[in-house]
């Protein structure tokens, strides 16, 4: 894979899953046995990104310690149980802060000296996106590389269908044509959490992006649009992008899903989806719920049977 460089913004306060998120940062809430942000990490290495610059915030320092520290440390701290890999597949982090929320476009043009007029990633800290059946080199990152280099395209964005009621929640998709199975397609335009009576598709954006560098461009062109305070979204750069050249969506394969931690339910789900994956500890996990289920359904309404059950 050409390109090398990825950013990961993890500036946002989180503040849908406070007190959790208070003092620490949501990108380093378990999901499994591994933060957030650990799983996104490695999703990039995976597909050859080299270089990974993470756009922090106030109270995110967990994340700069999380990748720091040594592995040999690490793995006599666990026992030997501690996996590694990470920190020997030769992805170089760096770091730089977004010291007021002022939108994700905001965020992302404090990568523009790490990008250069290189085309880069951009993956989303909060969200990671896992596969039941993993094709080694055929992930959503590598397919959404080669749709931007072989067509030459301004931009490419990992998409996914979504509820009508969700197309609130994301940035939705409008396809120039007809959309064929999990083949990439052109866009005609983006649109900003429109909701179900103004969404042009249920086509929404997957936390996943390949971007050509004129989108600092736009991202300052639409800074200009916005009063004083009020956040700058990607979304609008985006947009401007379809003017300059090709835009494309790259769907999510079948066996492709999107997990995210923005707001409790979703977190909830998305760490017991993990958990239950786990090679190590799922079968005890699965087995557990099973039987805290099991047990729910037929307890009745008597504060101290929780203490009994355990």
């Amino acid at each position: 894979m050409r390109i090398s460089k990825a950013v990961i913004p993890a500036a946002g306060r989180g503040s849908r899953l406070y007190p959790a998120t208070k003092s620490q940062a949501k990108e380093m809430l378990p999901l499994g046995t591994k933060p957030v942000i650990q799983h996104v990490v490695e999703e990039l290495a995976e597909a050859g990104v080299r270089q990974i610059l993470i756009i922090t915030g106030r109270l995110k320092r967990a994340i700069e310690d999380h990748f720091d520290a040594d592995p040999r440390w690490l793995e006599e701290l666990s026992n030997g149980e501690f996996d590694g890999h990470l920190w020997h597949s030769g992805v170089e982090i760096f770091y730089t802060r977004q010291s007021h929320p002022l939108g994700l476009g905001d965020a992302i043009s404090r990568a523009r000296a790490f990008c250069g007029c290189d085309p880069f990633v951009v993956a989303l800290g909060d969200s990671i996106i896992a596969n039941r059946a993993p094709q080694e080199g055929r992930g959503v990152m590598t397919r959404l590389v080669e749709t931007f280099e072989q067509n030459d395209a301004a931009a490419a964005v990992a998409t996914y269908q979504v509820t009508a009621a969700d197309t609130k929640r994301y940035g939705i998709l409008a396809p120039a044509g007809e959309v064929k199975g999990t083949e990439a397609f052109a866009l005609k335009d983006i649109v900003e959490k429109p909701g179900p009576e103004k969404a042009p598709s249920r086509w929404a954006v997957a936390a996943r992006y390949v971007l050509c560098p004129e989108v600092f461009d736009e991202i300052d062109a639409g800074r200009e649009s916005v009063g004083p305070g009020e956040e700058v979204q990607l979304t609008a750069a985006i947009r401007g992008l379809i003017g300059r050249g090709p835009v494309y969506g790259v769907p999510l394969d079948a066996d492709e899903f999107r997990l995210d931690v923005g707001d409790f339910a979703t977190y909830g789900r998305s760490f017991a989806r993990m958990m239950a994956a786990d090679p190590r500890h799922g079968k005890g996990f699965v087995e557990y719920l099973r039987h805290l289920m099991g047990y729910m359904d037929g307890m009745e309404a008597d504060p101290d049977a929780w203490a009994a059950e355990e």
